[in-house]
């Protein structure tokens, strides 16, 4: 199928001064940063990063109401202190009461044991702290996966830049159990719409080792941000078309320059890196299993897996070619474990079944980890839209029965007319007429929001 653009509702706007005293600037302002499955429905592309700030409820998450007793444990539910109950000691001279055998304490819900689980809730530490809500909104359910993505513009925020990572490394060693997903890029301006013919040559040059010192510096930070077990979703849906470092132009040079990225951040002392192949579900441009690098290099065999495209129903999600089945039988056939690092909802709006079949395919199915991309339209808690589907994805996570759902699968509806591709960032370079564009740098359009341009009539518009 025809890959699909996605996602990131979130921007960031400023107001700039004139650059010269006298001068009349306009900015002309295109579409924000948009988030793409590859070529299709899901992976935030992250900005530079930004200093922590304190975390704020998203619009919509509404947190369960909470015993009144409660509540002011509960405004800070990181440092939440534990529960106590105090214990009276019985009077001087008196023996205390035979205790009576009991029957054993029913074992904890199944939830205990179910498989890794968390949600992609903002790139940088708002996701961090996000995390600590999500939790209290879904009972008290522990996350256990942090997942972000690095800025895929400049090979210097590829390597780790200092300071974006170490708020991530500090949720993921405060418990032996949580696990950290980071997507990779593996190359530069990944999401600036270069063409094949360049992307072809740019996988050759990785393939000849030109870019082993950036993963040899980021698998460095890595290990002494004390993270040394780091989930790499490495060049991941590969099989679409919006990222520099799909797979499609020269699928021989891809599986080069995975192995060979893999071999240099594996040669770094003191790592323990598992490396995750994600490809969208379906075919895509190009069948992902073209793309598989070959079991010595990969740890998991991952899949990007949103509700689309429109009207197609989950038994068909299931069934398609390259769909989910075949990516359970590919990695049984290779003695792989499976993962989901981004799914939700996408083309069928609020699809309370499946959300409610897809939660049980993993259940039965037990990948290592899964991730929920969680915002609109594909989320659940920070998106008050698909209030049916939240409420499935609440109860499953919380430990309680969820509500049937209304209909059984999506119903076709008259095709509508889809909005086209937007592009992520960095922000496309679409100007005002009479007017000559200011080349100031994608991260500097991207915190503007937008490219800056003079205009041509400034002067007679002054007179």
């Amino acid at each position: 199928m025809a890959p699909l653009q996605r996602k990131r509702t979130k921007r960031l706007t400023c107001v700039t001064a004139a650059l010269t005293a006298g001068l009349f600037v306009s900015a002309a302002l295109v579409s924000g940063p948009g988030h793409a499955a590859g070529a299709r429905a899901g992976d935030p592309p992250a900005p530079a990063p930004t200093a922590p700030t304190a975390p704020s409820a998203p619009a919509g998450a509404v947190a369960p109401a909470a015993p009144a007793a409660a509540a002011t444990a509960s405004q800070d539910p990181v440092n939440r202190p534990p529960d106590t109950q105090a214990v009276t000691p019985a009077p001087a001279g008196t023996t205390p009461p035979a205790q009576t055998t009991a029957p054993a304490a029913p074992a904890a819900p199944a939830a205990a044991a179910r498989p890794a689980f968390g949600a992609y809730l903002d790139y940088g530490p708002r996701g961090v702290a996000r995390m600590a809500e999500l939790s209290r909104w879904l009972g008290g359910a522990e996350l256990r996966v942090a997942h972000t993505y690095l800025p895929g513009d400049l090979w210097s925020n590829i390597e780790g830049l200092p300071g974006f990572l170490d708020v991530w490394a500090d949720w993921t060693r405060e418990k032996k159990d949580r696990m950290f997903v980071l997507n990779v890029p593996m190359l530069e301006r990944n999401e600036e719409g270069v063409s094949d013919a360049e992307v072809r040559g740019l996988l050759r040059s990785g393939a000849a080792g030109q870019f082993d010192g950036h993963f040899r510096k980021l698998a460095e930070r890595l290990v002494e941000l004390e993270v040394p077990e780091t989930v790499i979703v490495l060049g991941w849906e590969m099989n679409g078309i919006t990222y520099t470092h799909r797979c499609g132009p020269d699928p021989e040079a891809w599986k080069t320059y995975w192995n060979r990225i893999v071999t240099t951040m594996r040669s770094v002392p003191g790592q323990k890196f598992k490396f995750d192949f994600a490809p969208n579900r379906g075919r895509d441009a190009i069948p992902w299993t073209q793309c598989y690098p070959g079991d010595d290099t990969v740890d998991i065999i991952g899949m990007d897996s949103y509700d689309q495209p429109h009207g197609q129903s989950f038994d068909q999600e299931v069934s398609e070619p390259y769909g989910l089945q075949a990516h359970v039988d590919f990695a049984k056939a290779h003695g792989k474990p499976i993962s989901y690092p981004e799914w939700g909802l996408y083309r069928n709006g609020d699809n309370a079944t499946y959300m409610k079949r897809m939660l049980a395919w993993m259940d039965e199915h037990k990948p290592l980890y899964n991730t929920l991309t969680d915002y609109c339209p594909h989320g659940v808690w920070q998106c008050d839209d698909n209030p049916r589907a939240s409420e499935i994805y609440r109860s499953a996570l919380s430990g309680t029965d969820p509500v049937d759902p209304a209909p059984t699968d999506p119903v076709p509806a008259p095709t509508v007319p889809e909005p086209g591709p937007t592009v992520p960032l960095p922000v496309p370079t679409a100007v005002t007429p009479n007017c000559s564009p200011l080349e100031l740098g994608a991260w500097v359009e991207y915190w503007i929001g937008g490219k800056l341009c003079l205009r041509f009539d400034w002067w007679s518009r002054m007179h």
